[in-house]
């Protein structure tokens, strides 16, 4: 068993669409999330929706791990409730915002293989 940490969302903007962040490769056994970090990085309350996604399903309220957690302007937060979580082959995280260019986020984690 080989585990390698990585960088798994490099620090971006979240989309205010449903959009794919990661998705795990078919040659990993397992991710493990360490670190999901979102700092609203406007000058107003935006919010920001994470789903963690497994098999053939699509994002919805059956795999939404936090819904719209509002973020005052210039917050951070660290979503202790994504930490530790365990991600199979080819699940992905999915998120969404409220609003474009809000939202800085970035997802550190360790891929086992």
């Amino acid at each position: 068993m080989t585990v390698t940490a990585r960088n798994l969302v490099p620090a971006k903007i979240v989309e205010n669409a449903q959009t794919t962040q990661y998705t795990v490769p078919s040659n990993i056994t397992v991710v493990i999330i360490d670190k999901f970090t979102a700092t609203n990085v406007s000058a107003s309350t935006a919010t920001i929706s994470v789903n963690l996604v497994t098999g053939s399903d699509t994002p919805g309220n059956q795999n939404l791990i936090n819904k719209s957690k509002s973020l005052a302007a210039s917050e951070t937060y660290t979503f202790p409730e994504l930490v530790g979580q365990i991600l199979p082959t080819t699940a992905y995280i999915s998120t969404i915002a409220s609003a474009a260019s809000a939202i800085n986020m970035r997802v550190s984690g360790r891929e086992v293989s």
